[in-house]
């Protein structure tokens, strides 16, 4: 792709999202997710395969349902209050059928079935940015309207998420779909204690970004898309491997990891305002991510291939690509455990 045009679309990519943060008018935080869908599928599509036209094809229809929902719900909503502010949802209709396009535009379970087919036909930098950045616009409005919504909704969709995202990854061989059900696991943990802690919501969305980010720059640096590649990968490069596979484990939840800190404290948090039940399911939805998570790290670390890859083996090949984003991630992803006092002194 021509430099001038990524410089473009990357900057869109911004100016979207941005307009979205900093709008408390419907219509602009429409507009603002409109730039960002409209920026993102040119990069989609760049490699011109048949894949990759129809994750960019079922990715523009969701996101167009979505944004004509939005459109719609805060038109209702004007036309009872008077008024285009987000701050005054106070039709009942109105904000639930916007959470649900929020909903729809991120991926949340039972709106999730775009999410893994769309992932598994983009190349793994644009899965990156599909699973990270695009999630932070649609974010900023979901943790502006929770207040207004049904508390059961949200939970229902929590729980749901959890579930579909460890129940759905487990018999995945694609790496990119199953990064896709744990994105959908990870959004159920931030939405179930947005409306008792939105800054654990924030604390959660920041650590997915690092942890998703390192993984999906490691599958980069190693050219892997399916789990018999990554059996290969420890011959070749074995200390990124052994970082690979914590990384993994950060991801599960597991300590002394980063990703052990927001499940702690929403299970504390939940625990605190009498959802015990809430808390026990989320714990056991958890179980169900880390087991595709400990299969993929006993693929990497455990076992040696007994079939050839058609892939181009990278045997010892120097990279061109640079390597300081995915240290900085990994390092994030793995030991910012320590960190949680000081963490929860900033939030709170």
């Amino acid at each position: 792709m021509n430099p001038y045009v990524l410089a473009i679309l990357l900057s869109s990519l911004g100016l979207g999202t941005t307009l979205t943060f900093a709008s408390s008018h419907w219509l602009l935080a429409w507009m603002g997710l409109e730039i960002n869908t409209l920026a993102i599928i040119p990069l989609m599509a760049q490699h011109h395969h048949p894949r990759a036209v129809e994750a960019t094809t079922k990715y523009f229809l969701t996101q167009a349902t979505a944004a004509a929902m939005i459109m719609f719900a805060s038109t209702t909503n004007a036309w009872i209050t008077g008024e285009w502010d987000m701050n005054n949802m106070s039709n009942p209709i109105a904000s639930t059928m916007i959470i649900t396009a929020l909903a729809l535009k991120i991926g949340l379970a039972p709106m999730h079935f775009w999410m893994p087919e769309v992932m598994q036909g983009l190349d793994l930098l644009t899965g990156l940015i599909l699973s990270t950045w695009q999630k932070l616009a649609p974010f900023a409005l979901i943790m502006q309207v929770a207040q207004t919504v049904d508390p059961t909704l949200l939970m229902a969709l929590g729980i749901t998420s959890t579930l579909v995202g460890g129940w759905g990854g487990l018999n995945q061989t694609q790496l990119r779909k199953i990064l896709a059900y744990s994105s959908i696991a990870h959004m159920g943990w931030m939405i179930i204690i947005l409306q008792y802690a939105p800054q654990l919501t924030l604390l959660a969305l920041g650590t997915y970004i690092f942890m998703t980010s390192a993984a999906f720059l490691t599958l980069k640096t190693t050219s892997a898309t399916k789990i018999n590649t990554l059996t290969m990968t420890w011959s070749k490069s074995p200390i990124l491997t052994t970082t690979t596979a914590l990384v993994l484990l950060s991801l599960g939840g597991l300590p002394p990891l980063t990703g052990f800190m927001p499940k702690w404290l929403i299970l504390q948090e939940l625990a605190k305002q009498n959802l015990p039940i809430t808390a026990t399911i989320m714990a056991l939805a958890a179980l169900l991510s880390l087991y595709f998570y400990l299969r993929l790290c006993y693929a990497m670390t455990l076992t040696i291939s007994p079939n050839t890859t058609n892939a181009i083996t990278p045997w010892r090949t120097q990279t061109t690509q640079s390597s300081l984003p995915l240290t900085m991630s990994t390092t994030i992803a793995l030991g910012l455990l320590p960190m949680t006092p000081a963490i929860l002194m900033l939030t709170t």
